[in-house]
């Protein structure tokens, strides 16, 4: 697989446009239609916004704090191994029982829990991370990364206007079964990241000394 099919891959995965869906509508449900589209609209733009910033000093951060990137792929691809059970076994855990009813509570809802974190989550994050430390030094691949991020927050925003239909169309059986079938996607790549940076880490721990 190419890199830049595993980026699109690995980012629509972990950010799972579809399996939002019904979280949009319980969310946004009782708001009129102008309504839910400038949530949506905000949403998908205060979490593009910083994936963004995050691909680009996410490496730097890593230097600074003197974390390599095969110990960060390693952190990162377990990370995203517990999002891929959750999500093959219909566990929604992006948000905390006091997190969703202070969403409820709340007037505006397209940062908290939206964009933050249900779109701009821990594991979107660390496989932005990891992808970017892959590109790094090669800027036209990091700007195909941000591409990538910015076409797959355009395919959540289509689906988040179209949420309705697509709850009526699918039901909420046929959504989890899109969620699942991603969810074992999501765990491949997950212990791929695994066994490449723990191939790395044994090299350089076993290598001639």
């Amino acid at each position: 697989m190419s890199f830049l099919a595993r980026a699109f891959l690995t980012l629509l995965v972990v950010i799972d446009p579809v399996g939002l869906v019904p979280i949009f509508i319980t969310l946004a449900g009782k708001y009129t239609s102008a309504q839910q589209e400038r949530i949506a609209r905000q949403a998908v733009l205060i979490a593009g916004s910083i994936l963004l910033i995050f691909a680009l000093i996410g490496n730097w951060l890593l230097r600074y704090l003197g974390i390599s990137i095969e110990a960060f792929q390693v952190a990162g691809g377990l990370l995203l191994l517990k999002i891929a059970v959750d999500m093959v076994f219909a566990h929604r855990e992006r948000e905390t029982a006091e997190e969703e009813q202070e969403a409820q509570l709340r007037e505006d809802i397209s940062t908290f829990p939206l964009a933050i974190p249900l779109i701009a989550g821990p594991g979107t994050l660390a496989s932005l991370l990891i992808l970017t430390s892959e590109a790094d030094g090669h800027g036209s691949s990091l700007v195909a990364i941000m591409a990538i991020v910015v076409v797959v927050l355009a395919i959540a925003y289509l689906l988040f206007r179209l949420s309705k239909r697509l709850a009526f169309a699918f039901g909420k059986t046929g959504i989890n079964v899109i969620t699942r079938v991603l969810g074992v996607l999501l765990a491949a790549l997950a212990v791929q990241y695994v066994v490449n940076g723990t191939t790395v880490v044994l090299k350089t721990a076993l290598g001639p000394r």
